[in-house]
């Protein structure tokens, strides 16, 4: 086997195992990125974004976005609508991928044209964060009880509706704890804000308890 297709073999494998390979990944094991664009040309790899490849045929699932944007911002982890999305909370479908980087982290040089940089810090960053296998990649999501604090961080930017949407849901449906949600709260600074909500939430709760169940209340 020649040096060409030793490096051509060892691009094809990175593929196999991480279903997207970007051009960052093939530089670091000392390959020349001009390999992707002839094997592009060669039918071996198709192009999926700007500075990523796949093999050709690669099963895609509905969360194919988000695969994409793990591999274009490697550090990132996937936010707010996208991870409302991804938990099946609420009813938003948004048309960009949103992903949360360090607040100082260098813009991503693998730039795709539906992705939304959001920018945390200290603990809002680095907690709450889950591992998913998606198409062969991890995928770096927060959790339902972070993503609905961060949901009341960012309400300027999302909506104040979607936070709320958002919490009335997890509590309905138990996808995180009351104190899951005050942890995170906690740590997004927005307790002041989200506790009239929570306390709101979780009365009509209890009360849609008793109405469904049949169960009797007495007050003394």
């Amino acid at each position: 086997m020649n040096n060409h297709e030793g490096k051509t073999g060892q691009i094809l494998e990175l593929a196999r195992n991480s279903g997207v390979v970007s051009a960052a990944e093939v530089r670091s094991y000392g390959i020349h990125h001009e390999y992707l664009r002839r094997m592009c040309a060669n039918g071996e790899l198709v192009r999926v974004g700007r500075g990523l490849y796949s093999l050709p045929g690669a099963e895609v699932t509905i969360n194919h976005g988000l695969v994409m944007a793990a591999k274009a911002v490697p550090k990132g982890v996937i936010c707010l609508l996208s991870a409302l999305r991804f938990h099946e909370i609420g009813t938003q479908a948004p048309r960009e991928v949103w992903i949360a980087i360090a607040q100082r982290a260098a813009r991503p040089r693998a730039r795709l044209s539906r992705t939304r940089i959001v920018r945390f810090s200290g603990k809002a960053l680095i907690e709450g964060i889950d591992e998913y296998t998606i198409e062969g990649v991890q995928v770096r999501i927060y959790d339902p009880a972070k993503t609905v604090a961060d949901c009341f961080k960012y309400r300027n930017k999302i909506g104040l509706d979607v936070a709320l949407e958002a919490l009335r849901e997890v509590i309905h449906s138990r996808k995180c704890s009351i104190d899951e949600l005050w942890k995170y709260a906690k740590i997004c600074r927005v307790t002041k804000t989200m506790r009239p909500y929570m306390e709101a939430s979780v009365c009509l709760n209890f009360w849609k308890y008793f109405y469904v169940s049949g169960a009797s209340c007495y007050f003394l």
